[in-house]
């Protein structure tokens, strides 16, 4: 398949999720708790079901890994990474700043991704070698000229081990830190694409919480990467940074690395 194929079976699946996800918005969704206490409902599992029918018929050669019903094919050399329902917690709360997050991998390496946010219609897809688009216009993250000027973003500090809290801690009191955005989820990385924020910095993610964004931040002009500075690929330990500027990429790290 080419990379315009590719893109376009990446919002085929993306449309799917969402038409699954729409009639549990703000009803009854079956609310359940995995055995890491993370919450999942019945959307989540349609959504990813209605994505999977499709891979199956029309790429069943690829890899499947999904948040909720494991891997298929592990040893292809494509991968499809889905998380259907990226912040289920926002998503039970009726906020809408939950998002669908479609990857594909080539050798470990995401080269498409989508945030797909069903209820409000809107939808980041990056590719490599192409321009991110936000509901088909091209968009970019904007320049940052100090790392004290950077809005920040994380979406709980409840999902920091310790250890990295003080990490986050000694980075956030560096950036505009009275401004900064606890909550968003996925949505963060697609408002950082689009220039609304500078910074969002995570742990513990899984492959199928950052695979999709990798592709959106970078094709928008900015960077991602783990704590150390290095590209993130299918490995990764799930201590994430996504930078609208790569300029500032070096503060951040060094930021990072000041905690004691």
């Amino acid at each position: 398949m080419s990379l315009t194929d590719d893109i376009a079976l990446a919002h085929r699946l993306a449309d799917a999720a969402g038409e699954a996800i729409r009639p549990y918005w703000r009803g009854s969704i079956g609310l359940e708790s995995k055995a890491d206490a993370s919450p999942v409902t019945l959307a989540d599992r349609a959504a990813e079901e209605a994505m999977r029918r499709i891979l199956t018929a029309e790429a069943s050669r690829d890899g499947i890994q999904g948040e909720e019903f494991g891997i298929e094919r592990e040893s292809a050399t494509r991968r499809w990474v889905l998380d259907p329902i990226d912040g289920t917690t926002s998503f039970v709360a009726g906020r809408p700043i939950f998002g669908t997050l479609i990857a594909l991998l080539k050798d470990g390496f995401p080269v498409v991704g989508v945030i797909d946010q069903p209820i409000l219609g809107e939808r980041w897809v990056g590719a490599t070698g192409r321009g991110t688009t936000f509901n088909g216009a091209e968009v970019r993250t904007r320049p940052c000229r100090e790392l004290s000027d950077a809005l920040l973003a994380t979406t709980s500090p409840a999902l920091f081990s310790d250890h990295a809290a003080e990490h986050f801690m000694a980075l956030a009191q560096q950036t505009a830190h009275r401004r900064m955005i606890w909550g968003g989820d996925c949505y963060n990385y697609g408002l950082l694409a689009s220039g609304q924020i500078d910074l969002v910095c995570e742990d513990g993610l899984k492959l199928h919480d950052f695979a999709a964004l990798v592709p959106v931040v970078e094709g928008a002009g900015g960077t991602m990467a783990d704590w150390n500075g290095e590209p993130l690929h299918a490995g990764s330990e799930g201590h994430v940074i996504a930078l609208g500027d790569p300029a500032r990429l070096e503060d951040v790290v060094e930021a990072l690395a000041c905690a004691h």
